[in-house]
């Protein structure tokens, strides 16, 4: 057996098989464009104060496409969409929740974040049967805070992430309305966000349940689903990405939580200043591209930027 692994795998610069990306028409640029111009508008308020620096960071080119995409393409619904995720985001505490708030929920590991796939999304990885906490706000809060950290640790041209749900080993099954809050807060606030949902060991029952929310799932989302999936055999993952026990790939991980935790908040923390930094040094504003930041060496990447060529790398 290989050596064990007990903390993140650091994300690749660019995924080995780059995900599609659909050319705009000179329509949905314009649209685009005009969503953008929206939030850069200097009297825009939301709320009673204006946009604090990482909600513009946040209203980056790639986001407002992702929910012009999930508004079909109306400029209104995606800004009015925009808007309420932006209230979402403060009134939930986004950028106040600290990783020692939210650590109580992960000290069994049933919430790990551990490799990529061939695409170049991060694998979360969901195990029931270690839940630890009776609180649903609680449980809540880590997903979306870890959801968070997916986020972060998205390369260069990745926007989504992949779900690895092991039910295994007597796994509680969530309540109704956690597993509804839980969906609702991810169609209504992560559109575009979810590649895969790979899940193991089915049992009837939750069968059964998979069939109760099934029609609060959006479509597109159930289309997303595979069950009891052989990842490395499928080709959604190499083998040194993925973990040995149940999955199949080539990594004898174990979670041990005094090594993995510091290890990822601290990879995330590093991730998300190196890329602040550039942001702020390419403008700082409403519709910078996220590979804009992302790619390498902040100082190069403004000088790109700001030659007569490079203004759209």
């Amino acid at each position: 057996m290989s050596e064990a692994v007990y903390t993140p795998i650091d994300p690749p610069a660019k995924p080995a098989v780059p995900p599609p990306h659909k050319e705009l028409t000179d329509a949905e640029t314009k649209m685009q464009q005009e969503i953008q111009k929206h939030f850069e508008d200097p009297a825009f308020i939301l709320g009673e104060k204006p946009l604090m620096d990482v909600e513009k960071m946040w209203l980056s080119y790639e986001q407002i496409l992702r929910y012009l995409r999930a508004s079909k393409y109306k400029v209104t619904v995606a800004i009015q969409r925009l808007e309420a995720t932006l209230k979402w985001r403060r009134e939930y505490g986004i950028y106040e929740t600290t990783p020692e708030q939210v650590e109580p929920e992960a000290v069994t590991g049933k919430e790990v974040l551990f490799g990529f796939d061939v695409n170049g999304r991060p694998a979360l990885y969901l195990m029931p049967s270690r839940q630890n906490t009776n609180e649903p706000t609680g449980q809540i809060r880590f997903t979306v805070w870890i959801l968070e950290r997916c986020i972060d640790l998205m390369p260069e041209g990745v926007e989504s992430l992949d779900l690895l749900i092991n039910y295994a080993d007597k796994a509680q099954n969530p309540s109704l309305s956690t597993a509804r809050a839980v969906l609702s807060i991810l169609q209504d606030h992560y559109p575009e966000r979810l590649g895969l949902a790979l899940i193991l060991n089915v049992p009837w029952l939750l069968n059964a349940f998979y069939k109760l929310i099934t029609p609060f799932v959006d479509p597109v989302t159930r289309d997303k689903m595979k069950f009891n999936p052989q990842v490395v055999q499928d080709g959604i993952f190499s083998p040194d990405m993925v973990m040995s026990q149940w999955w199949g790939g080539s990594c004898n991980f174990e979670y041990e939580h005094d090594k993995y935790w510091p290890a990822l908040v601290s990879l995330c923390n590093e991730r998300t200043q190196k890329w602040t930094a550039t942001w702020k040094k390419l403008g700082g504003t409403v519709g910078i591209k996220e590979s804009d930041y992302k790619t390498g060496d902040s100082e190069d990447v403004v000088a790109l930027a700001s030659a007569p060529d490079g203004a759209d790398s």
